[in-house]
Formats: C-alpha cells, structure tokens, sequence
C-alpha cells in the first residue's frame, strides 16, 4: 500500500481522533494539559500519536493504540518510544532500545 496509512480510511481516522480529543486532557508523553482550540501548527497544538509507530507495525485506527499528545512531543518521538521522547525532554540520554513495544507478524 502507498501513501499515508492513516488516511486510507479517512472517515474512520477523523472519527478515531475525535474519540482521541474527547477522552484524554494531557499529553501522554509530557503529562501537560493539551489546549483543544489550538489548531496545527501550533506547537503545543493536540495530535493523536500511535504507541506503537505505523512504521514499526502499529496499527493506526486501533483505539488503544492511539494517544493524545501535543505537537511537538509527537515531533519529538517520531518513530520511537514514549520512554525515549520523555529522555530527550529531560535532556538525558536515550533510553534502551528494549523498551519500544514491537509487534511482530506470524508467517
């Protein structure tokens, strides 16, 4: 498949954010308020984040794989893990690379 997996199923990616700001207040990875009226670009503006990145084989409609966070948090994981974007937050060196959850596909 080519382009933006999140937006395969637009209708159902613009639901699941939906469902993502109506249940969470804070930012999963810096644990601040996120302001709702703020609109992207805004840095401190609320994303929906996957846990487990898309590239790393998460799923990006899954509700329990979604999270809320603020922009810039969500730059600053990228394809990471929570732990890792939380240490460079904090100015510390990254975290083990074990503790990004990988899902693995049966062949």
């Amino acid at each position: 498949m080519t382009g933006n997996p999140r937006r395969a199923n637009g209708w159902r990616r613009d639901q699941l954010r939906r469902r993502v700001l109506a249940a969470y207040d804070v930012c999963a990875i810096c644990g601040k308020p996120v302001d709702k009226t703020l609109r992207s670009p805004h840095p401190l503006s609320g994303e929906v984040d996957e846990i487990v990145p898309v590239s790393r084989g998460g799923d990006p409609l899954d509700f329990n794989n979604c999270q809320l966070t603020h922009r810039r948090c969500n730059r600053l994981k990228s394809n990471h893990s929570d732990a890792y974007a939380r240490a460079q937050i904090k100015g510390r060196s990254d975290p083990p690379s074990a503790s990004l959850p990988f899902r693995t596909i049966g062949l």
